[in-house]
């Protein structure tokens, strides 16, 4: 086909092939980088399939193949089977954007979602932003949320176990806002709240923001111990408890459901405000045998149960649903609208539109394999006799036999090109133990090949 015959034909990305050099692939690959980091091509944009971008340039299919390829490992853009290959998401923030592999660093700190399918997202903001009563959803009213999308979140959360009614659930931006609802709504300066001994870092922060106190309690491989969490009920005047049952960030636990039923009895014998985050349901609900039902169905009174969308549908839409009991409901519901006022309602409603059209099912089939490959990977680099925790986990435990000064560490290994995050980040509390871990997160890279470069940068230094 000759390339004249492109002249009117809309393309993405039209590269000139008068600029272009031998090999012809990295020409068009140093050209598409640039287009990229300049701005020409927004993230999200779906470029050319590979064989029309061939037949424009008048180029052999392989040559456009490695051209992608290159920029693939790069993390400038991705494929989704089936769908195309789009621009990264987070390419402003790439950390492999360049051709010095060796000192450009490869973030495994941060536990992002898989961004991939947000061309799916995408899509569906402009189907929302069509809608005939989209000015509707621009309004101060209902600050708990719109009727129709609670129902979608209630329908949401069924299919984790969630037993509950529409009156009891509230929409709000995300976990971590959720998480300050809870906090400021139901706890007092001076309070304390039981947590595992390595528990969510932001939780951590928060806490010392509102002068909570935080009472680390020991745990096993299935979670935390009950007759330890009675120990401490009975010497200390203790107010709530956080966990996270499903995907305990960041040891990767999966609390047993008998472990759930244990921990239970303490907790209805003591009074204990529960805290469950269970921000990972869509990775272990109807995944993982052992699981049940969410610990909230034992405690509904006593439970605010929180069950972000962040890491399963999208981290940018800020969204997440909060059931409480009638006991705890007033308060929640006063909380949100002092802190708050409300969370918006275009972005509930794209996360509703999600659900109710199937497709955050179909997104959470594609994180859910790119988990496994992630962690496929991971095995291979640092394989386990007995792999412990979740197995479909976008972040990983990894013991370590250095106990330097944690800030060093972390400071030493970025000047290699990695960068992680230490286990002390994750202490609530003073501890005796002696044992060290880095928390690897295998979702932040923007592809697998970067998560691969990543760890062997990893496994290099830890020796």
């Amino acid at each position: 086909m000759q390339v004249n015959s492109f002249d009117n034909y809309p393309m993405s990305w039209k590269p000139e092939k008068k600029t272009l050099n031998r090999p012809y692939y990295e020409s068009i690959a140093a050209l598409l980088e640039q287009d990229i980091i300049n701005g020409f091509l927004a993230p999200g944009t779906k470029l050319p399939p590979q064989r029309e971008l061939a037949n424009f340039l008048d180029l052999n299919f392989t040559t456009i193949t490695r051209a992608y390829k290159m920029c693939e490992v790069k993390g400038l853009i991705y494929g989704v089977t089936g769908k195309g290959t789009f621009v990264a998401p987070n390419v402003t923030r790439s950390i492999t954007i360049s051709t010095d592999k060796i000192t450009r660093c490869i973030d495994l700190d941060f536990v992002a979602s898989f961004e991939q399918s947000n061309g799916i997202v995408a899509e569906v903001i402009q189907e929302v932003g069509r809608k005939k009563y989209v000015e509707q959803l621009l309004s101060y009213n209902d600050p708990t949320g719109i009727p129709h999308q609670k129902t979608a979140g209630l329908n949401w959360i069924k299919s984790f176990g969630i037993q509950a009614k529409q009156e009891h659930i509230s929409i709000v931006s995300g976990a971590q806002n959720a998480l300050a609802i809870v906090l400021t709504a139901l706890f007092e300066p001076g309070n304390r709240i039981a947590t595992d001994l390595y528990t969510y870092s932001n939780f951590i922060e928060l806490a010392e923001m509102l002068h909570i106190q935080l009472l680390p309690i020991p745990g096993d491989q299935f979670g935390m111990l009950p007759d330890e969490l009675e120990k401490q009920c009975k010497q200390l005047n203790i107010h709530g408890i956080f966990l996270m049952p499903s995907c305990c960030n960041p040891t990767t636990v999966m609390m047993s459901d008998f472990r759930k039923q244990e921990l239970a009895k303490v907790i209805r014998k003591y009074r204990l405000i529960l805290i469950e985050d269970d921000m990972y349901a869509f990775l272990t609900a109807g995944i993982i045998s052992d699981y049940q039902q969410p610990m909230f169905n034992l405690l509904p009174e006593q439970s605010v149960y929180i069950c972000g969308t962040s890491k399963s549908i999208c981290s940018g839409l800020r969204v997440a649903y909060m059931v409480c009991g009638d006991a705890l409901r007033q308060k929640i519901s006063q909380a949100i609208l002092n802190v708050n006022v409300k969370t918006s309602s275009l972005d509930a409603e794209v996360i509703t539109e999600l659900i109710l059209s199937g497709k955050a099912h179909e997104i959470v089939s594609q994180k859910q394999q790119l988990a496994q490959s992630a962690n496929d990977i991971y095995s291979e680099y640092f394989p386990q006799r007995e792999p412990l925790g979740h197995p479909l986990s976008f972040y990983r435990w990894l013991p370590i036999q250095k106990h330097n000064d944690s800030s060093w560490l972390e400071t030493d290994l970025r000047k290699h090109g990695v960068r992680v995050f230490h286990s002390d980040r994750f202490l609530s509390g003073s501890t005796t133990l002696s044992n060290k871990y880095l928390r690897i997160a295998l979702s932040s890279t923007n592809s697998l090949d970067g998560l691969k470069i990543g760890l062997a940068r990893l496994r290099k230094y830890l020796g």
